[in-house]
C-alpha cells in the first residue's frame, strides 16, 4: 500500500465488513432455528429479530466508515487478495447503498411471516393461505430491484443476488444448451425398451425414518462430515447453512421412498463440505465466503450425482443397505445403481426427480417466477399455470397444491432468481468432476473403497479455499483449465444414460 492512510482505510474496511458478516451469520442461524426447532407460534418474535438483524447488517454495510474506506482505496495499488476484498465489498456496497434500510427491514419481516404461512399452506394443501404473502414479497422485490437500477431487467438484478458474475444472458445460453440436449435424450429414453430394476431398493418398504436416519449418519461419517462441527436434522424442505466451525444440514425422510432422503442428505453434505472448506483465517471477510450459488450448487450436485449416483458408490453401499433394510437381501450393486438412476419424468417433486428430468422442474420455476416479477402472471394464476406446465413438460399434473406450487421453500424466503443456479451448478459439477478425475489417480477406485478424503481435499484446494478471491469464471478456469461450458455435463448425461437405456444414438 502507498501510505499509512491506505492501511488505515483497509483496516477500517475489513473490520466494518466483519461486523456485517457476523450479523448475517446470526440471521442464518435464527432462520435455521425457525425451520427446524422453533415452536409453531414463535413467528412474531422471530419476525422482529430477523428484521432487526437485516436492518443492522444493511446499516453497517452502508455506513460512512465503509464508504470512506472504499473511496480511499479506489485508486490504490493493492495486493491481489486485498483487491478481491475491495472488489467484493464495493459490489455489495453499491447495491445496498441504493436501497433504503427500512425496505430491507420490511423484506426480512415479510419473509419470516411468509415462511410460516408457506408451511401452513403446505400442510393444509391450500395455496390461498400463502398467496397474499407471495404477492407482498413480489412487490417488495420489484421495489428493491428498482432502487438498484430501474432501467434494467428486474429478474437479472435479482439473479445477481445469487450469481453476481455470470450474468443472466450467459446463464440463459448455458440453460438453453442443456435444454436442447435434454429434450431428445428424454424422448429417446421414453421410447427405449430397456427395463431397469427400478424397485430394487424399495421392495421391503416401508422403512422407518429412524433407520433411514441411521443410514444417512453412516454415509455422512464415511463421506467425511466432522461430527464436532456439523449436525443433521430434518425440516419441511432440506437445506444447509453454516460457517467453517458450525455447518448444519437438514433432510427429510419418506418411509416409502428410502432413496430420496439419502440423496437429499448427500446433496446437503456437498453444500456443507464447501462451507467447512472455506478458510478459517478469513472468517468475516469475502475471502472466507462462498463464490455464489452456481459454485455452491456445483458442490452439492457433484456429491449427489457424480458420487452418490455412481456405480462405484453403490458397489460399496449396497451391502450396508442390505444390513439395515429388510427385503433387499438379494439386491445386487448393479440393480441398486439402476434403481437410483432410473428416469421417471412423471415425478412431481423436484427434490425427488431423476438426474435428467430434474432440469425441466427448474425450467418451470424459472419461467413462472420471471413472469410473476414482470407482471405477466398474476399470483392467483400460479397453481393453474404450474399444473399446466407440468402437464406440458413432464406429462403429469399435480392433484394438490402441496405436491405442486407449494413444494419449494424458495419463494417464501424471497429467493427469486435462485432456481437457475441448480441447473448451472449441475453443469459446473460435471466440469469440475471431470477435472478432478483427470488430476486424481484412481478416483473411482477411491469411491469404491469409501475413501473420499482425496476428492474432498482436491475440491478444498481448487475451489473452497479461494472463497471470493476470484470471480465465477476465473475460479472455474483456475480449477478446470477452461472456461465454463455445459459440454462436459451434456457428454456425461448422454454417455451415462445412453448406456443405462441402451440408446444407439448415445454411445
Amino acid at each position: 500500500m502507498e501510505s499509512s492512510e491506505d492501511q488505515i482505510a483497509y483496516t477500517e474496511l475489513t473490520s466494518g465488513y466483519a461486523s456485517v458478516a457476523a450479523l448475517r451469520d446470526a440471521k442464518q442461524y435464527l432462520s435455521w432455528d425457525q425451520q427446524v426447532v422453533m415452536p409453531a407460534e414463535g413467528t412474531p418474535a422471530r419476525r422482529d429479530q430477523l428484521a432487526a438483524l437485516s436492518a443492522q447488517a444493511h446499516a453497517e454495510l452502508t455506513n460512512t466508515q465503509i464508504q470512506e474506506a472504499l473511496d480511499q482505496l479506489s485508486s490504490v495499488d493493492l495486493e491481489s487478495s486485498q483487491n478481491a476484498v475491495v472488489r467484493e465489498v464495493a459490489r455489495q456496497y453499491d447495491r445496498a447503498a441504493s436501497v433504503p434500510t427500512e425496505l430491507v427491514k420490511e423484506m426480512a419481516a415479510t419473509e419470516a411471516e411468509a415462511l410460516s404461512a408457506w408451511e401452513r399452506a403446505r400442510e393444509d394443501d391450500d395455496f390461498d393461505i400463502f398467496a397474499p404473502y407471495l404477492q407482498s414479497l413480489l412487490d417488495l422485490k420489484r421495489e428493491y430491484a428498482n432502487h438498484i437500477d430501474s432501467s434494467r431487467d428486474i429478474y437479472g438484478i435479482l439473479f445477481e443476488e445469487f450469481e453476481p458474475y455470470l450474468g443472466l444472458e450467459r446463464a440463459d445460453e448455458i440453460l438453453q444448451a442443456i435444454r436442447e440436449a435434454l429434450v431428445p435424450l428424454l424422448s429417446a429414453i421414453r421410447e427405449s425398451s430397456a427395463e431397469l430394476q427400478t424397485d430394487a431398493l424399495s421392495q421391503g418398504a416401508p422403512y422407518s425414518a429412524a433407520i433411514q436416519e441411521e443410514l444417512s449418519q453412516d454415509v455422512l461419517e464415511t463421506l467425511g462430515m466432522p461430527p464436532h462441527r456439523t449436525r443433521l436434522d430434518t425440516a419441511t424442505h432440506p437445506f444447509s447453512i453454516g460457517t467453517p466451525y458450525d455447518a448444519r444440514i437438514t433432510t427429510r425422510f419418506d418411509e416409502t421412498a428410502p432413496l430420496s432422503g439419502l440423496l437429499s442428505t448427500i446433496h446437503e453434505f456437498g453444500h456443507a463440505t464447501y462451507t467447512l472448506g472455506l478458510p478459517e483465517e478469513n472468517q468475516g471477510s469475502p475471502l472466507g465466503e462462498h463464490r455464489g450459488l452456481t459454485v455452491h450448487e456445483s458442490q452439492s450436485r457433484l456429491w449427489e450425482n457424480h458420487v452418490g449416483r455412481s456405480p462405484t458408490f453403490w458397489e460399496a453401499l449396497t451391502p450396508i443397505i442390505q444390513s439395515r433394510f429388510s427385503g433387499v437381501e438379494e439386491v445386487t450393486p448393479t440393480a441398486a445403481y439402476e434403481a437410483v438412476n432410473q428416469v421417471y419424468p412423471d415425478n412431481l417433486i423436484r427434490v425427488e426427480a431423476d438426474e435428467l428430468s430434474y432440469h425441466l422442474h427448474i425450467i418451470i420455476r424459472y419461467e413462472i417466477e420471471r413472469d410473476l416479477l414482470t407482471g405477466d402472471l398474476d399470483v392467483r394464476e400460479v397453481p393453474a399455470v404450474w399444473n399446466d406446465r407440468y402437464q406440458e413438460y413432464l406429462g403429469v399434473q399435480p392433484q394438490t397444491d402441496s405436491e405442486g406450487c407449494l413444494q419449494d421453500i424458495h419463494w417464501s424466503r424471497g429467493n427469486f432468481g435462485y432456481f437457475p443456479t441448480y441447473s448451472l451448478g449441475s453443469a459446473l459439477a460435471a466440469q469440475i468432476f471431470s477435472a478432478a478425475k483427470a488430476s486424481i489417480d484412481s478416483l473411482e477406485e477411491s469411491i469404491r473403497c469409501r475413501e473420499y478424503d482425496v476428492l474432498r481435499e482436491w475440491l478444498q484446494t481448487n475451489i473452497h479455499q479461494h472463497g471470493c478471491r476470484y470471480t465465477t469464471e476465473t475460479l472455474i478456469e483456475q480449477a478446470t483449465g477452461e472456461s465454463f461450458t455445459p459440454e462436459p455435463f451434456i457428454q456425461y448425461l448422454e454417455s451415462k444414460y445412453g448406456a443405462l437405456y441402451d440408446l444407439p444414438a448415445y454411445p
